[in-house]
């Protein structure tokens, strides 16, 4: 039976609707392997996350049209990927038993485990609906990587750790294996033994990261290895979108700046009295920055306008309130998302909040949990800062900081008294925001602060 071959373009997908380019950081499929649906066949990173591209038919992969490094923009070809439309016959030579010679490399090519470890989040779905320990489940891919077909075939031998051959079809259309006769793996590769995975290596548990964090290159300058004073660092996409952003942010928007003082007294013995049975019944701790995000919050509902942006003949009032949290790691600064936090309590904010900054310190934010943002909360009390003058996070219209709480004499009711203080930053668009009505809102985020007691309902 004749073959009609087809090669079907791949092209560099929207994953953000913000996201013009990407940078291919690894092929994960090489010309000529296989590739089934749903499988990843290329990381890539872009200046939110990284993030796996996977493929949306099932074929062999042929030309690589982009290197690893290059930055590709959307919509250009990155890859080819062959199908074909009928199942080809089967000489009589390929159910032949393979040479002495094949069978070595056969079983050099199985040997290979070198992504024993890695899990495309459709093999993973796959697993958990038929209950199935993936560990022991033999993998035919690249590397010894488990494809959905692998994972299929465990299931329909009822969990037995060793697979059985696929029948080889026939010359007739009835086969059950793959299309592509010629590529299945032989006897020796699917009876090779599996080693158990290596607990060194991380697994994946979802397809939006790398298994470990791409290196940031560094290029020393040429000279005496003794007297080199410098080296340069190239700047990756991640570092490229915080400057474009901040130079746009403050080219753009007109900073204005101003600072509230706040006494966290009655908030600091709240926090002490309940931190403890918080974290048992939680799992996580409760921190300073949750009770913070509530009183934006409820500050936010009675003024809206804080909740907005600009657009030239007009400014737009956002109606779900969505804080963005910024997040810093040792090389950049993220800013993820909490959607509707005004429809949550202060513990489900503080789950909120571990949850995205443990994701931002692992690299494993997906695209949609960076998107919505509309007003910015940043913790920067966090490492002992007591004043600072954030950047608006663009296009929002505010940017809070909460700044360190310190120990301060202060004056009530004409007598001295040790009180716990901290100063709120706020950093506003003076396009859309004057100071009476910043004043007015950040004067009801310190009532609000203020207003906690011992008394006050997490739930």
């Amino acid at each position: 039976m004749s073959d009609q071959t087809q090669w079907n373009d791949v092209t560099m997908p929207q994953l953000a609707e913000s996201l013009v380019s990407a940078t291919i950081a690894k092929w994960l499929k090489q010309p000529g392997d296989t590739v089934e649906q749903f499988e990843p066949i290329c990381e890539v990173i872009t200046d939110k996350v990284n993030a796996e591209i996977p493929s949306t038919l099932d074929g062999i992969m042929g030309d690589l049209l982009a290197e690893e490094g290059q930055t590709v923009a959307v919509g250009e070809l990155i890859c080819r990927i062959q199908t074909k439309s009928a199942v080809p016959a089967v000489s009589a030579t390929s159910a032949a038993p393979a040479v002495p010679g094949n069978t070595q490399a056969q079983q050099g090519a199985a040997s290979d485990q070198s992504m024993r470890g890695r899990f495309s989040p459709a093999v993973q779905t796959l697993a958990a609906q038929h209950n199935v320990d993936l560990s022991r489940v033999p993998g035919t891919g690249m590397g010894g990587r488990i494809t959905r077909k692998d994972v299929l075939n465990y299931v329909q031998q009822g969990g037995s750790a060793q697979a059985v051959v696929p029948e080889q079809p026939t010359g007739t259309a009835q086969g059950q294996g793959s299309p592509f006769t010629g590529i299945q793996p032989s006897a020796a590769q699917l009876s090779t033994p599996i080693q158990h995975m290596d607990p060194a290596i991380p697994v994946r548990n979802s397809g939006i990261h790398l298994t470990e964090a791409p290196k940031v290159p560094m290029i020393e300058v040429e000279g005496d290895s003794h007297n080199r004073s410098e080296y340069f660092i190239d700047v990756t996409p991640i570092r490229s979108a915080i400057a474009r952003n901040m130079r746009q942010s403050v080219s753009e928007i007109p900073h204005a700046w101003t600072m509230i003082e706040v006494d966290v007294t009655n908030l600091v013995m709240l926090r002490n009295k309940i931190k403890n049975e918080f974290k048992q019944k939680e799992g996580i701790n409760i921190t300073y920055l949750a009770f913070l995000m509530k009183a934006v919050v409820n500050a936010i509902k009675e003024y809206p306008i804080m909740n907005s942006v600009w657009a030239v003949d007009k400014i737009i009032v956002k109606r779900d309130i969505n804080i963005s949290l910024a997040v810093g790691t040792e090389d950049s600064v993220l800013t993820p998302v909490i959607k509707k936090a005004d429809q949550k309590n202060i513990a489900g904010l503080a789950r909120e909040i571990e949850d995205l900054a443990r994701k931002t310190r692992e690299g494993t934010l997906k695209l949609d949990d960076m998107q919505g943002g509309t007003f910015t909360v940043n913790n920067t009390g966090s490492f002992g800062s007591i004043l600072s003058y954030p950047v608006i996070n663009y296009p929002q219209a505010a940017i809070l900081t909460f700044e360190s709480i310190v120990k301060r004499p202060v004056v009530i009711d004409d007598m001295i008294a040790v009180r716990s203080m901290a100063n709120l930053c706020l950093s506003l668009d003076h396009r859309i925001l004057d100071g009476v009505i910043c004043g007015r809102f950040l004067q009801r985020v310190k009532e609000n602060l203020e207003g906690y007691t011992l008394d006050t309902k997490l739930y």
